[in-house]
């Protein structure tokens, strides 16, 4: 059981199962199978806790990261996967540790506005977008959530409005998402705090180092989230008790400990590893507009699109959201999510998007920037995951979920058990 402290410490991260191998803190040597932001954080915090334990980082690919990159050209910077970070304690304090202060700003005030497209219009999210839902109708679909195991549509009544949430976060129509996995607190998942919960978050707030952030806002890195890989790297690799072993690839939990000659238990998988790891993939796509060509359209964080007959799912307002720049003076960058559901490959119809969603001028810049493999979280999820009956020890985006500070959250709980 968790005390007030650890609430106050890791708020809801406490209500999702920690994959933990139990009998992974008797390890003399742990062998991290994947080198992206959750192998380096567990590497991270493991080994500055425990410099008794030997520790070797395994990566398939020949550099660090994972799926985090950001792209620069000429003065635009985008990222590829995650860009930003909501509010969280845990990711403010590793942006401490690792002595990124100065990089690490909130972000621009001006683009608080998010937006969903019904029917052909931009509707503002608000708390007035409650009642397009019918209040009644929410209270009740929210009391049927807390039975568990539900799906996002069916704790939000609205088709296209869960669905554009679920699009937002996972790449995924609300029918095959887990409305525990993206919502515990509201499906009352997991355990409970020993406090009322409106208490925890006021004690939360007061534990933020560096600056305590407002309501709704997130924060984001100079130069990109590159930049947050690049720090974790150089500091997990002057670690006296690290190795890194890059272009090695590992089959199986079992693969690795044979490789390393250590027991099944003492190896952290963070990686996709079943045939039922299933993922959604979209395209990202930059495109950047001179300021006079995109004034009609206002500064926000970006609006989703749930009308799945456009190929984009969600415009995301980079140039406006980041403290940082991230286009050339005179000039926005949007970021366009494309899931691979609703495209064909041609990237002209995208173009032909982008007219409709943002300007009829032409970009001065259009880069597809890559392909994004995103987890599958189909309702029931997170009641499935069973840590008790865990023979190795799983981490990052396959079992804690998306969001960059459950994988941040996730390291430090399990450092707590060493």
């Amino acid at each position: 059981m968790h005390d007030v402290d650890d609430w106050i410490r890791y708020g809801d991260e406490l209500r999702r199962p920690l994959g933990l191998a139990q009998k992974a803190p008797e390890s003399t040597k742990l062998v991290i199978v994947g080198g992206g932001l959750s192998g380096l954080c567990v590497a991270y915090r493991i080994a500055t806790k425990r410099p008794d334990i030997e520790i070797v980082l395994v990566e398939a690919s020949d550099r660090l990261g994972g799926v985090i990159s950001t792209w620069n050209h000429e003065g635009w910077v985008c990222d590829l996967a995650v860009n930003a970070t909501r509010p969280h304690p845990a990711f403010w304090r590793l942006i401490s540790d690792l002595g990124l202060e100065q990089d690490f700003r909130p972000s621009n005030t001006d683009a608080k506005s998010r937006w969903i497209r019904l029917n052909g219009r931009q509707h503002r999210l608000s708390a007035t977008t409650a009642l397009k839902i019918g209040p009644f109708k929410l209270w009740r679909s929210m009391r049927r959530g807390r039975e568990g195991g539900q799906s996002v549509r069916s704790v939000l009544p609205h088709p296209q409005i869960a669905d554009a949430m679920t699009l937002g976060i996972v790449n995924a129509p609300s029918d095959l998402v887990d409305a525990d996995f993206l919502f515990p607190s509201m499906t009352r998942f997991g355990l409970s705090p020993p406090q009322k919960w409106s208490a925890i978050k006021r004690s939360m707030r007061a534990t933020y180092p560096l600056f305590t952030p407002r309501r709704g806002s997130i924060a984001s890195l100079k130069g990109g989230m590159e930049s947050l890989i690049a720090r974790l790297g150089e500091k997990v690799s002057n670690l006296p008790n690290v190795s890194i072993l890059l272009n090695k690839e590992m089959t199986a939990p079992q693969a690795a400990a044979k490789d390393q000659g250590v027991p099944l238990h003492s190896v952290i998988w963070t990686g996709p590893i079943e045939q039922d790891d299933v993922q959604h993939r979209l395209s990202v796509f930059a495109a950047g507009y001179r300021e006079e060509d995109v004034g009609h359209v206002p500064i926000g964080y970006g609006s989703l699109i749930p009308d799945p007959s456009v190929p984009i799912s969600g415009v995301l307002h980079e140039s406006d959201v980041h403290a940082s720049p991230r286009a050339p003076q005179g000039h926005r960058l949007f970021r366009l999510m494309v899931p691979h559901s609703r495209w064909d490959g041609d990237e002209e119809s995208i173009k032909q998007a982008s007219k409709l969603l943002l300007t009829s001028s032409e970009p001065v810049v259009f880069e597809n920037l890559g392909t994004r493999a995103v987890p599958s979280y189909p309702p029931g999820y997170l009641a499935s995951l069973q840590p008790s009956s865990l023979q190795y020890s799983r981490a990052g985006w396959f079992y804690s979920g998306v969001s960059i500070t459950h994988v941040v959250a996730e390291a430090e709980r399990m450092a707590d058990a060493f």
